[in-house]
């Protein structure tokens, strides 16, 4: 990868990622629209990656900056930035250093990113460093499994889903760690959702809102 943040490079899976996304899309689209309705003010988004979620932004968002630090991903990104209905600037940035300062959003966004940081909790932290207080996480994430038999399977399979997958973690409980992150958990629903077959590790869903706890 070119650019700043060199550490971040799946060239093989960006391209596998851009097609499953825009394949899947069409049964993910109510999700996308839901995770982003009613946002308004100025955005940041978390792993943007091919820029899937910049049409579904209302138009009542002024700015969103979309942070991808791999090289393909960010192009493609470029790309649908141009087609947005919001302004939408795409930046190099990794999550557990987001190029921001403090207090500068209205609303954060995340979508299948928290997955694949390498360290959840430091990721979360930037983010509540970048909202402002009382600011929002709008997040649309696959999880850990309620589901002892899924979740043990989950456990299980996370060396080989992590090299295959670009570091993602499909044994991650990511609500718990927003909540530990100083995040009021505001909304959380979870739903199964298989984004393509033999994928049972990451069928487990949650898409929800938390607010950024003032002080």
């Amino acid at each position: 990868m070119s650019g700043s943040c060199g550490a971040v490079h799946h060239p093989i899976f960006a391209r596998l990622f851009d097609r499953l996304v825009r394949k899947a899309d069409p049964q993910q689209a109510e999700h996308r629209v839901e995770l982003l309705a009613g946002l308004s003010g100025r955005v940041i988004e978390v792993g943007a990656g091919n820029g899937i979620n910049f049409a579904n932004y209302p138009r009542e968002v002024t700015e969103v900056v979309a942070v991808e630090p791999e090289t393909y991903l960010r192009e493609k990104a470029a790309e649908a930035a141009a087609e947005a209905p919001v302004p939408v600037t795409v930046v190099d940035g990794l999550a557990d250093a987001l190029p921001a300062e403090d207090s500068s959003f209205d609303a954060a966004v995340t979508s299948l990113v928290l997955c694949s940081v390498p360290d959840q909790q430091r990721a979360l932290g930037e983010i509540a460093r970048v909202l402002k207080p009382g600011g929002e996480l709008r997040f649309y994430e696959h999880v850990l499994s309620q589901d002892a038999k899924v979740a043990r399977l989950q456990n299980r399979i996370v060396p080989v889903w992590r090299f295959c997958g670009g570091g993602c973690h499909p044994n991650r409980d990511t609500p718990a760690a927003i909540e530990a992150a100083g995040f009021r958990m505001e909304r959380c629903r979870r739903f199964p959702f298989k984004p393509g077959p033999l994928m049972t590790v990451v069928e487990p869903h949650v898409i929800g809102a938390a607010r950024r706890i003032s002080g």
